[in-house]
C-alpha cells in the first residue's frame, strides 16, 4: 500500500467535532447503555505506548517472524497458490476510485465500477462455458455451497451428492449450508486413482437428487471425467455443478461445454496473494434457465436515451434488494476489489498468456513429480492425469508435519498433510507446483526432502 494511504491521523479536535456532532458529552457517554457491572474496570494490561520509530521496529519484527511465500520456497497448495502476480494489477486496484468504492447502488455514479463487474462476469462466463456470471462471492468454498442450495431449489429435491475429492473444508461449508436448509448431503468415494467412483456415483444418483457436486481438479489434483458424470446426473432429471480451478480451465475444457449446469471456483489463482488465507473472490456461474435464481448480483449492459453505452445492476437477488423469503441468498456481497485483481490478470495476460501459464503449470508439476517419485521409499499414490498439483506417498511413519517443520527450516514450504483429511493417507503429502518454481528450486527441494527421509 502506498504511503498516502497508511497515516490515519485522530486529534483531540477530530474526536471533540464528532462527539459534538452527534450529540454525546464524550467517549464515555458512547457506552452509557452498557451495564457498569459487566464493564471492565481499570487499564487493559497490556504494554506502553511506543513512539513510531519503535512502532514500526516491533511490527517489522513481528511481521518477519510469518514464513511466507516472498522468503521461503512454496510447494504448499491445496485451495490457495503461490501463483505470479503482474505488478500492474496493484497499480490498478490501488487507484482511489476502486479501492474506496463500495456498492453500485447508483449506477450514474459507479459506472468504472461497474463496467470492471461487468468485465469479471464476461471473463467467467468465457472461462467457464456457462451463459451468466454473478458479480463475484465470498470465496470459492462459500460459492460451491450456494450451488447446492440453488440446485435443491431449482429441482425441488433435497439431496446433493457429492464426491469426497472435492476439498475437504468445502465439503463441512456444504453440510453447515445444508443443515440449515433442511437437505441431505451424500457423500461419494474415490477410486486407487484419485478420482470419484463412478460405478459408487450411479448407485448414489436417484429421482431425489437435485445435484452431482464434483470437483476438477479435485483436491487431489485429479481431473474428473466430467463427461461421464454428465449423462449419470442428467437421466435422473439431477443437476451437474463443477467446481473449477480458472487457470486450468486456460488448457481444460470448459465445464459448461461438457454438460455443467452450475460452474463455480475461487478466483485467487488469477492475480490475488494467498495473504495467509484470503480474503479471496468466489465465481458462480449458471446455465441460461438459472440465471434468475443466481445469488447475488448480476451487472448488465444497456445504453442511455441518448444511445451511449452504460452499465446497470440488472439483477439483484440479496435479502437487501428485495423481501427476505424471496432473496437466493443473504452471503454474496460481491469483492469487487479483488474481483478486478481477476479482471486485470485475465486483461494482461491475454487467451494466449492464460494458456502459456496454465500449461508452465502442468510441465513443472509433472517435472516434479517425476523428480520427487525418483526419491527411494516415495511413491506417486494416485495415477490420475493432473494440473499442477498431485500427492505423495512417504515411507510408512514419516511424520509429515514434523517433515515440514525441517523442510521450512531449510527454506521451503511444504506440502499438505493429508491424514487429517482421511486416514487411509497416512504419510501422504499433497504438493503444489506452480509458473513460479524453477527447476533449480524442484531439484534443491528434492535433494533436501531426500535427505530428511
Amino acid at each position: 500500500m502506498s504511503g498516502k494511504h497508511r497515516y490515519l491521523p485522530m486529534t483531540d479536535e477530530d474526536r471533540d467535532d464528532m462527539l459534538r456532532t452527534i450529540g454525546a458529552a464524550s467517549v464515555e457517554d458512547l457506552f452509557r447503555d452498557i451495564p457498569a457491572s459487566i464493564r471492565y474496570q481499570g487499564a487493559l494490561p497490556m504494554s506502553e505506548a511506543l513512539d513510531e520509530l519503535s512502532l514500526m521496529k516491533h511490527m517489522q519484527e513481528l511481521a518477519d517472524r510469518n514464513a511466507d511465500s516472498s522468503r521461503r520456497i512454496s510447494f504448499l497448495g491445496a485451495g490457495l497458490y503461490d501463483h505470479h502476480i503482474p505488478a500492474v494489477i496493484r497499480h490498478i486496484v490501488s487507484r482511489s476510485e476502486f479501492y474506496t468504492a463500495y456498492t453500485p447502488y447508483q449506477p450514474e455514479i459507479s459506472q468504472g465500477e461497474l463496467q470492471a463487474i461487468f468485465e469479471f462476469q464476461s471473463y467467467i462466463c468465457e472461462l467457464t462455458g456457462m451463459a451468466v456470471a454473478n458479480a463475484s462471492m465470498y470465496d470459492g468454498a462459500t460459492a460451491l455451497a450456494e450451488a447446492g442450495a440453488l440446485a435443491c431449489g431449482a429441482a425441488k429435491r433435497k439431496q446433493l451428492v457429492v464426491s469426497r475429492t472435492v476439498h475437504p473444508e468445502a465439503r463441512d461449508v456444504l453440510r453447515t449450508t445444508a443443515r440449515g436448509l433442511g437437505l441431505d448431503v451424500a457423500e461419494i468415494g474415490y477410486t486407487p486413482e484419485g478420482v470419484t467412483d463412478l460405478g459408487e456415483l450411479r448407485a448414489a444418483v436417484s429421482s431425489a437428487t437435485a445435484a452431482v457436486i464434483l470437483q476438477s481438479p479435485n483436491f487431489f489434483g485429479g481431473l474428473e471425467d466430467i463427461a461421464a458424470v454428465e449423462p449419470i446426473v442428467h437421466g435422473s432429471k439431477g443437476l451437474l455443478v463443477v467446481s473449477a480451478n480458472p487457470l486450468a480451465l486456460g488448457l481444460l475444457e470448459a465445464p459448461g461445454k461438457l454438460g455443467a449446469d452450475i460452474v463455480v471456483g475461487d478466483a485467487q489463482p488469477l492475480g490475488i496473494a494467498p495473504s495467509f488465507g484470503g480474503p479471496t473472490c468466489g465465481f458462480f456461474a449458471v446455465a441460461e434457465p438459472l440465471m434468475r435464481r443466481i445469488p447475488g448480483r448480476i451487472v448488465g449492459q444497456t445504453a442511455d436515451r441518448d444511445g451511449r453505452r452504460g452499465f446497470v445492476l440488472t439483477l439483484q437477488a440479496r435479502e437487501q434488494h428485495i423481501r427476505r423469503d424471496k432473496a437466493t441468498s443473504n452471503i454474496c456481497s460481491n469483492q469487487a476489489l479483488l474481483a478486478l485483481c481477476a479482471s486485470v490478470y485475465l486483461s494482461v495476460m491475454g487467451k494466449t498468456g492464460i494458456r502459456e501459464a496454465a500449461a508452465l503449470n502442468v510441465h513443472k508439476a509433472h517435472y516434479a513429480a517425476k523428480r520427487l517419485s525418483a526419491i527411494p521409499g516415495v511413491t506417486m499414490p494416485f495415477a490420475a492425469p493432473f494440473f499442477n498439483e498431485f500427492a505423495l506417498k512417504l515411507p510408512p511413519g514419516t511424520n509429515i508435519p514434523a517433515l515440514n517443520l525441517r523442510l521450512l527450516e531449510a527454506g521451503f514450504i511444504g506440502g499438505l498433510d493429508l491424514e487429517p483429511y482421511d486416514r487411509a493417507l497416512q504419510s501422504h503429502m499433497l504438493l503444489a507446483v506452480t509458473e513460479k518454481r524453477t527447476r533449480d528450486e524442484i531439484d534443491d527441494f528434492a535433494g533436501r526432502l531426500e535427505e530428511l527421509l
